[in-house]
């Protein structure tokens, strides 16, 4: 935070910068990556539900394919795909009603950030 009050770049790309935190501490990271925001343009790559959900914007990046013919995708979420992506981020492979309350809880108390 406070090399970004003095950074003239108006973007700031942070990968994975809650590796290895979770809980309040990722929600901490996300509330801070969420006021840089206000100031700077914030890309954030992350595996972080908390994180994820203090974002203005959310994106799914995704790679398919096999061997030499990897293709990435980034797809722009709407609401409800976000939501069902924090979800699945909550809790895996398969979404279960539990996550998905929480997903809502986790956005709900977000956007008031």
């Amino acid at each position: 935070m406070a090399l970004a009050a003095a950074n003239p770049l108006p973007t700031l790309i942070f990968d994975e910068v809650d590796a290895g935190v979770g809980g309040a501490v990722a929600a901490a990271v996300g509330e801070r990556l969420h006021k840089l925001g206000a100031r700077l343009q914030v890309l954030v790559v992350t595996h972080s539900p908390q994180v994820a959900a203090k974002g203005g914007e959310h994106w799914r990046i995704a790679k398919s394919g096999t061997g030499d013919r990897l293709v990435t995708t980034a797809t722009t979420l709407d609401q409800a795909e976000r939501q069902e992506e924090i979800a699945r981020m909550l809790s895996g492979e398969v979404i279960t009603n539990e996550a998905r309350a929480a997903a809502a809880s986790l956005l709900q108390r977000s956007s008031g950030a």
